[in-house]
């Protein structure tokens, strides 16, 4: 059944670095009803970096919150509907720098939203695109940074990059042991293969120390989406 759409934007440079991981590490987080959906038997954990602009709730375009920075580790999950199967990403935190929309992302999704302070830095030529954004917890900043080369592609069909990237839908966990599916619209991304990426910090205190500890390792890849006008939809409880 179709839903209305909540919120409009696009997203743009998104920089995603790729862990695998342990599926028992993720388990107790996967939302009832989805299963964890792996790639030739990996399972990963992507922690990405965005730009979210010209965003609307409801079709209105709030001053000084259109255009802002998002963080986020996501995991990726599948829920057998009828004969489709639609292939989503969890979030395990996302964080933002305005409260208004943390609060926003709480209350309609569930989503566990945190503000914190955040900026980019984001420099492109004919031939090397380099991104970095940060986040300030307490007193020290976090940064994660890649930089591409060359032109961004379609992913090949069955590629690694279409799976990290080809995603339509979100999973929320909610009180009470339900879940909230919600679609994401956009069209396929064109996609920078890059090596040249990191991450410098300790996100412990918001991924326990599993996780963190899998975020102080290389990432088993690292992609660059160009990004696109995207469509959220009201959330659904199943």
């Amino acid at each position: 059944m179709a839903t209305s759409t909540f919120l409009t934007a696009e997203w743009r440079y998104l920089a995603m670095l790729n862990y695998e991981v342990d599926p028992g590490l993720l388990r107790n987080l996967v939302p009832v009803g989805t299963e964890l959906d792996c790639w030739n038997g990996r399972t990963f954990v992507s922690l990405v970096g965005f730009r979210f602009l010209r965003t609307k709730v409801l079709g209105i375009a709030f001053p000084f919150h259109r255009d802002f920075d998002e963080l986020n580790l996501r995991f990726y999950v599948r829920r057998q509907c009828g004969g489709e199967t639609r292939r989503g990403v969890v979030f395990i935190r996302e964080i933002v720098p305005r409260w208004v929309i943390a609060a926003v992302a709480r209350n309609f999704y569930n989503e566990r939203y945190v503000a914190l302070p955040m900026k980019h830095n984001i420099q492109q030529d004919d031939s090397r695109t380099t991104v970095e954004y940060q986040w300030k917890i307490r007193k020290s900043w976090n940064t994660l940074s890649l930089t591409a080369n060359g032109d961004p592609l379609i992913p090949e069909p069955g590629s690694e990059e279409e799976f990290i990237t080809e995603h339509y839908w979100g999973y929320a966990a909610q009180r009470g042991g339900s879940c909230v599916e919600y679609q994401v619209q956009h069209p396929q991304w064109r996609v920078w293969t890059t090596t040249d990426a990191r991450f410098d910090g300790c996100m412990k205190e918001f991924y326990g120390n599993d996780l963190n500890a899998v975020l102080t390792q290389s990432p088993a890849s690292a992609f660059l989406a160009e990004g696109s006008a995207v469509s959220v939809h009201r959330g659904r409880r199943l």
